[in-house]
């Protein structure tokens, strides 16, 4: 495997685990990870690229290594925390940016809310949430002030083995080689000699903010960088609608208001596309990227 190395940088307020692949001087590529996640995810594609990259993967706030935040999760914060990193990392250069699931749905929306600061954009299973209408918000808001006193302590695995089994609960096509892999990075043991997962268990709450992904596309058709936006055979978004081909459907729905983009499915693939095809999904980053 190709070593990573971490860095730590202090930003609005936090401090961010930064994991970094290959030579300072390679071409910069930015990867964000998903939610309930890290940036050790992307492992096994970094092992299948050919060419020399520095890639440079943050812990979202509240994953891996970062800093939980005290008041919760707002999805605008993961914004301005992708524009603090990227002023750190490359203020004036445009980048190329990766996301997977939600960081490809932050990177979609980040391209077009800042599109002279992104040059290309790869999203991975990134197609936005299912979408919500105004008669849920009551609910939701209830459920929300319901979940406060709740997710409050981190789940605990007695050993490192009962971690592998989770991951490979939450993803059975991985090896048990790379299912290991994933776990000891995924979590750590405390003082008590329990292991948990790095993660604020915060994240589990719900979210009273409705989806509006009428807002969200109206974004995407601001996007000027060239756009790869990669789908798994079995698609979360196409898995969870109750009509498979109608889910597939309005994941091309998505993804044509975005003004230049490629959309391709990956075979034997669900949603951790990255994990299940790794050398596929390389190969077509690096076939996309100049």
């Amino acid at each position: 495997m190709k070593p990573s190395r971490s860095a730590y940088l202090s930003l609005r307020g936090m401090r961010f685990h930064i994991r970094h692949w290959g030579k300072s001087g390679a071409p910069k590529l930015f990867m964000l990870h998903g939610w309930m996640d890290s940036s050790i995810t992307f492992q096994f594609v970094v092992d299948a690229f050919v060419r020399d990259w520095h890639i440079i993967a943050p812990d979202w706030r509240g994953f891996g290594h970062s800093s939980w935040a005290k008041d919760g999760y707002w999805y605008p914060d993961y914004l301005a925390d992708l524009e603090a990193i990227l002023d750190h990392y490359s203020p004036e250069e445009p980048v190329r940016l990766l996301g997977h699931s939600m960081g490809g749905n932050v990177a979609c929306l980040y391209a077009g809310v800042r599109p002279a600061r992104v040059a290309q954009l790869v999203s991975l299973e990134g197609y936005g949430m299912m979408r919500m209408e105004p008669d849920q918000a009551a609910g939701r808001y209830a459920r929300w002030l319901d979940s406060l006193n709740e997710h409050a302590h981190p789940r605990a695995y007695h050993s490192l083995e009962d971690v592998t089994r989770r991951v490979k609960r939450n993803n059975p096509r991985l090896t048990d080689e790379r299912a290991a892999f994933i776990a000891s990075h995924w979590a750590e043991k405390n003082s008590k000699g329990e292991w948990h997962i790095l993660a604020d268990p915060r994240h589990r709450r719900v979210n009273p903010i409705l989806t509006r992904m009428d807002e969200v596309l109206a974004s995407w058709r601001l996007i000027t960088a060239p756009t790869l936006m990669v789908d798994a055979e079995f698609s979360l978004l196409g898995m969870r609608m109750e009509d498979y081909g109608k889910g597939r459907e309005e994941i091309r729905r998505r993804a044509s208001a975005i003004p230049d983009v490629k959309v391709v499915m990956v075979k034997g693939a669900a949603h951790m596309v990255q994990q299940d095809q790794p050398e596929v999904v390389a190969a077509l980053i690096e076939d996309f990227l100049p």
